[in-house]
């Protein structure tokens, strides 16, 4: 299959248009441009911003059309006002913040991909070799697990997980599989994908509950196996979904501010972080004030919420 034949299918088509109708600025196109590597993995594609709009390039052309919807759906939830995340801060290594920033991010992708995969299928964009082609995919990602522990176990954990939300009622044609090479990963992968699933996704707020869950019961999971946990809790920053009432409350009703051992991304200064009282998740980082006087942050807890998230430029979510 050539890139010049590679055409979008119709609902490829009618999702981009539904993309276009949203986008702020300039036009979204998908372009085709690789080799087909036999497998399907969610790192096929990437984005690129040029004069004139956003490219969605589909670098692998082993299945053009479901890594193409995948793209646009992620997109199109961005869109429509789900909750993003954003890297603030840093731990004074670039090296670990960018492995942070990788993990924290497959962590908010299997989030996300709850809703993408099930849209996915809606659409009959997964059929019995797309299936295939992704544990393909998965066996390209891990090596077998062996009699002792290795490095390799976060990852087999990840890609687990995002394996379960990936099949969900068709798991059972691949447990087998899953079981006779990773089951250390498998049985942990599904003690949390059960927790996350027990609740449907049908807004932010409940996204932004489904993300904060994944990322407190990974930890839980890397502590149990002696493994230091990311604290994506405060390491990442989740956009706040607010209720109309929430947004007229004064922000110590909603938020605490905290200094944080981190460094202001980009800075030496270190970062004041503001955690829901809620659920204990980093909602927005605040830089060092001038003088760092008390009297600023009782001016600040003072503050409707409203007020302050936009005097900061901080993303919010209206919670329906």
């Amino acid at each position: 299959m050539s890139e010049e034949e590679i055409k979008l299918n119709a609902t490829n088509q009618a999702l981009l248009d539904e993309v276009n109708a949203l986008y702020p600025e300039g036009t979204v196109f998908v372009q085709f441009h690789g080799k087909k590597s036999g497998y399907v993995r969610h790192d096929q594609a990437t984005q690129k911003t040029l004069p004139g709009g956003l490219f969605i390039i589909v670098t692998d052309l082993t299945a053009p059309n479901y890594t193409a919807s995948h793209e646009l759906l992620h997109l199109l939830m961005l869109l429509k006002g789900f909750p993003q995340i954003f890297f603030q801060l840093s731990l004074g290594d670039k090296e670990l913040d960018e492995q942070m920033m990788i993990m924290s991010t497959d962590l908010y992708n299997v989030a996300i991909h709850r809703v993408v995969v099930a849209e996915q299928r809606k659409h009959g964009l997964i059929d019995d070799q797309i299936e295939e082609e992704y544990w393909r995919g998965v066996e390209h990602t891990l090596t077998k697990e062996g009699a002792k522990d290795d490095d390799e176990r976060t990852l087999r954990l990840l890609t687990g997980l995002d394996a379960l939300v990936f099949y969900g009622d068709h798991f059972a044609k691949f447990a087998d599989r899953f079981e006779e090479n990773y089951p250390v990963a498998l049985e942990a992968a599904q003690k949390i994908y059960k927790q996350i699933t027990a609740k449907p996704i049908k807004s932010p707020f409940d996204m932004r509950r489904t993300i904060i869950k994944i990322y407190s019961l990974f930890d839980a999971q890397m502590q149990e196996w002696g493994l230091p946990a990311l604290h994506n809790n405060e390491y990442t920053t989740v956009s706040p979904v607010l209720s109309e009432r929430q947004l007229r409350l004064e922000m110590r009703q909603v938020f605490e501010i905290f200094y944080s051992d981190m460094k202001e991304r980009g800075t030496t200064k270190r970062a004041y972080v503001g955690l829901r009282r809620s659920d204990r998740q980093n909602s927005f980082t605040l830089a060092t004030p001038a003088g760092n006087s008390p009297e600023y942050f009782k001016r600040v807890y003072d503050m409707p919420v409203k007020k302050f998230l936009e005097e900061h430029s901080v993303p919010y979510i209206v919670r329906k």
